[in-house]
């Protein structure tokens, strides 16, 4: 039988950051097994150059395309931070002289915080997104009120505007959401955020055109199947632009329109997508529409969050035993939780790209992967390309390792992190991996394996 690289090897083209020596895996450059010794398992890391290595190509390939183009607008790219709120991610992506958008009332603490630390200063843009309630809206005006210049509220309904007319005493930007239309198969026609584009329109010229505190900077779009070359993503694009340029003719002041979200990231070995392709058709679509309307082409925003940083993440485990339940069906019982520590896997049957961290040379068999909680559905055992999976053999005195990569988008998020999980599986341990100015690389322990005490408190039995 051939052996675990062999099947790899011939079915797949490796992406650049994984790589195989001496029969085990690197990520990004690093020795896994280097970090599983030092650490143990489970364990989840971050990559951190990896977020920088992202948004730098995004902002190349939309800047390219724009000179392409002879495109007179700029690009901005601004951060999606519900992807992932832990400070080293914001801290590492600030780092690129990017901006950021904001879903929640407490997204403003960070900015606040981050802008006491120095890593974000007043000027950056502050795009703050969703249906807010009193305490975002009054965080919001507090900013405004307190020079954050770029801070930005986008309107996702008609009765926003009231809070920031009582509470806001300075002139201020302001972005409209427009409701897009669903995918085809969705359940729902129209998105329940924004505002329909029959309102906007009659809205702008009530309640904002003649007050001087208002300036209309942004039209915002996103749909939930992000940016793909697809009929559906063109036409409400296409949509969206016509409504910018039905508009820019009664608001001059309008120059920027929020293209969202929604690059994908690679969860598979078997992923293709055309990341220049994809920026050059968005500009051209655009340029074609304002030319076409004979209106100034925008300034383009957008919000890329698994983009920025799903693929600097990671979860390494063990296998602590095999298990043959019947015949044919082979159970590797790893030492974590699908349902806890990778919850999309579970929630919405996302796949990710799994490979052994060692035994590579042994021969391969097909397995199901199984959770330690209680849950019959705490399990894996079908990638994205086909529905089964193969891990090494492996005797009785052989150790092995596994790992799910480009983890790092909202995982942590979903599964409540730091709090209490099915089956009372603790958080594991998260290792920040770096480089330091020789690229040498850099470890360090961010937060260990949730304890048993943290859960007690939380339960109140302490």
């Amino acid at each position: 039988m051939k052996s675990y690289i062999d099947l790899v090897d011939q079915t797949f083209e490796f992406p650049e950051e994984l790589k195989v020596k001496n029969n085990e895996l690197l990520f990004n450059g690093v020795p896994l097994m280097d970090i599983i010794r030092k650490y143990g398992t489970p364990l989840k890391l971050t990559y951190l150059p990896k977020i920088s290595e992202h948004i730098q190509y995004a902002k190349e390939i939309f800047n390219d395309a724009i000179k392409k183009f002879n495109y007179a607008g700029s690009y901005t790219y601004c951060y999606c931070t519900k992807s992932s709120h832990f400070q080293f991610v914001l801290e590492e992506a600030l780092k690129n002289d990017i901006h950021i958008e904001t879903s929640s009332a407490y997204d403003i603490p960070i900015v606040r915080a981050l802008e006491k630390a120095g890593s974000l200063d007043k000027n950056r843009y502050i795009v703050c997104n969703g249906y807010k309630r009193p305490l975002y809206t009054q965080y919001i005006s507090e900013l405004v009120n307190d020079g954050f210049v770029n801070c930005i509220p986008v309107l996702d309904n008609l009765k926003e505007l009231d809070a920031y007319d009582a509470a806001v005493n300075v002139p201020m930007q302001l972005g409209i959401r427009v409701a897009a239309d669903e995918e085809p198969n969705f359940e729902f026609y129209t998105s329940r955020l924004g505002i329909r584009y029959n309102d906007i329109t009659d809205f702008y010229k009530n309640r904002i055109q003649d007050n001087p505190k208002y300036t209309l900077k942004m039209l915002h779009f996103f749909i939930n199947t992000g940016v793909k070359d697809t009929a559906y993503y063109w036409s409400e694009l296409s949509r969206f632009v016509y409504k910018y340029c039905e508009l820019k003719k009664v608001c001059p002041e309008l120059d920027t329109i929020d293209i969202g979200g929604g690059f994908p990231i690679q969860t598979s070995l078997q992923f293709e997508y055309d990341y220049e392709y994809m920026a050059e058709q968005v500009i051209e679509n655009i340029q074609w529409i304002c030319e076409k309307n004979n209106v100034p082409v925008p300034n383009i925003f957008t919000e890329f969050g698994s983009f920025t940083v799903g693929e600097s993440g990671a979860v390494i485990y063990s296998v602590l035993d095999q298990k043959l339940q019947n015949d044919k069906e082979l159970w590797y019982m790893i030492d974590g939780s699908f349902i806890t520590q990778l919850p999309d896997s579970w929630g919405m049957n996302q796949k990710f790209i799994m490979l052994a961290i060692n035994n590579w040379d042994n021969p391969y068999h097909k397995v199901n992967l199984g959770g330690l909680t209680c849950d019959s559905l705490d399990y894996y055992n079908s990638e994205a390309h086909i529905s089964e999976v193969f891990l090494p053999q492996i005797e009785t005195d052989e150790e092995l390792y596994l790992g799910f990569f480009h983890t790092g988008a909202y995982q942590e998020s979903l599964g409540g992190y730091g709090g209490i999980q099915h089956c009372l599986i603790p958080a594991p341990q998260h290792v920040i991996i770096d480089r330091d100015e020789k690229g040498n690389i850099v470890t360090s322990l961010f937060a260990p394996e949730q304890t048993s005490e943290s859960m007690l408190k939380i339960l109140g039995y302490k």
